[in-house]
């Protein structure tokens, strides 16, 4: 069942709140009160970032887990990308405080998860499922024509020319026990703004004449720090570059609302 013939949204960084990402979503009738699928044939994406930051990093994981399989046996649909929070959770519980590389003393994974906002009891119960679950997840798909991307950057294009071959890519770094190229995997999916300025449009363009759709979908920067107001101010996604970039990030563990988001999204 393609999802151009059902009710498809998208879901900016979560960070841990699994109270808000509820609310948003009962809001939307994609989940009851008891926090339920009740979405019927809705197709519902993350853009990934379910941990760090906030109260209850795998409590994000598990509902959503929960929720795949709920909406599969409701004929829905529920998938997520992989965002840059999950990758250094997963590298902090792979390598811990082993160090990068000889001539970068005290850079670990450890380090930079728990600078970047890590939570310890995300890594106290984060389990073999939930690892086999999210090493398993792509980092960019297509939904309703649409570009989804954690990151508002266009290193993706380092491991691949297209969709499938970036994906089989990452996927196989994270397979891996190379902690170099799983620490390039974090830093270049940190990395943000390759759409933003004079040149945005013309890199957003670039994206999706390469990988394919006609708007780029993307988490990972909050909004708020892009148009200059505070996070509770923001009520909805940011259309920038032209119009083809819209962010959904809306710093929910900084205030800001846990965007559940209707695609095609039209002002």
């Amino acid at each position: 069942m393609s999802d151009d013939q059902q009710p498809t949204y998208v879901v900016g960084d979560v960070h841990g709140h699994r109270e808000a990402l509820e609310d948003a979503l009962a809001e939307h009738g994609i989940v009851d009160e008891s926090g339920d699928w009740s979405g019927g044939s809705t197709h519902l994406w993350f853009v990934g970032d379910f941990v760090d930051r906030g109260p209850d990093g795998i409590g994000v994981i598990d509902l959503v887990m929960r929720l795949q399989e709920q909406a599969a046996d409701a004929g829905g649909y529920v998938q997520t990308l992989l965002g840059n929070h999950e990758i250094l959770l997963l590298g902090t519980h792979r390598f811990g405080d082993t160090e990068i590389a000889p001539d970068t003393p005290g850079r670990t994974f450890a380090r930079s998860w728990l600078i970047n906002g890590g939570q310890a009891d995300d890594l106290e119960h984060l389990r073999d499922t939930h690892v086999e679950w999210l090493v398993s997840r792509p980092v960019l798909a297509h939904a309703l024509d649409h570009l989804l991307l954690h990151s508002d950057t266009m290193e993706y294009l380092h491991w691949g020319d297209d969709p499938a071959e970036i994906n089989a890519a990452v996927q196989s770094v994270l397979a891996g026990d190379d902690l170099e190229q799983w620490w390039e995997l974090w830093r270049r999916l940190t990395t943000r703004y390759a759409f933003r300025g004079g040149n945005g449009a013309d890199a957003a363009e670039r994206m999706l004449e390469q990988l394919g759709g006609t708007r780029i979908v993307h988490g990972h920067s909050v909004i708020a720090d892009q148009v200059g107001l505070a996070p509770m101010e923001i009520s909805g996604p940011h259309s920038y570059a032209g119009g083809r970039v819209l962010g959904i990030d809306a710093g929910v563990f900084a205030g800001g609302p846990c965007l559940v988001v209707r695609l095609p999204w039209d002002s």
